[in-house]
């Protein structure tokens, strides 16, 4: 399998996804998906094979959307670091990042995907505006966001519900000149 290796650290990679990979990618995360990484990304915890598998393949053929996977040494996918929503004529987009399970967060992989994936949105898409949104219930995630540049413009408040209790969804986004500023102070 070709893979196209975005960026290697400590034996990780976050490289482009592809369609040999939608196997191992179900089997490896969705069997079943970890209750916490639901939570905090808004999905539901169970899905068939057949949804994970063709949302997969839909993926790799969508022309608004790359979409990466984090792996670790051995190989295995322990996360996705997504750039969709591609507005190619205002030259803006989403960003999401999920570490599938919880013994992989923590460990720095998060921020690092999360600068590469930044980085490949602005030099090699040439992106204006990167924008995500986060539960007011992740603050680790929210500190990765700051962390590569990302700025709070607004809250979605009692947006999303937490098990019984409402949580805040918070806006965040780089933008072009910003991204250029991190670079230009990490090169000196």
């Amino acid at each position: 399998m070709e893979t196209d290796i975005i960026s290697e650290k400590n034996g990780y990679t976050i490289r482009r996804a592809a369609a040999e990979d939608a196997e191992s990618y179900y089997e490896q995360n969705y069997c079943p998906l970890d209750k916490e990484t639901a939570r905090l990304t808004g999905c539901k915890e169970e899905f068939t094979k057949e949804e994970v598998i063709s949302f997969f393949l839909k993926s790799l053929d969508a022309d608004d959307r790359y979409f990466f996977l984090i792996t670790e040494p051995n190989g295995k996918i322990i996360g996705e670091s997504v750039i969709n929503e591609i507005d190619w004529d205002s030259r803006r987009a989403n960003f999401r990042i999920c570490i599938f399970r919880n013994t992989e967060r923590g460990k720095g992989i998060g921020t690092w995907a999360t600068e590469v994936t930044r980085d490949f949105a602005f030099e090699k898409l040439r992106l204006h505006r990167l924008e995500l949104d986060v539960y007011s219930f992740n603050p680790r995630a929210e500190k990765v966001y700051f962390k590569a540049g990302f700025k709070r413009e607004g809250v979605l408040r009692d947006a999303v519900l937490d098990g019984d209790r409402y949580a805040d969804d918070i806006l965040m986004s780089i933008l072009e000149d910003e991204w250029k500023t991190i670079k230009g102070a990490v090169k000196k």
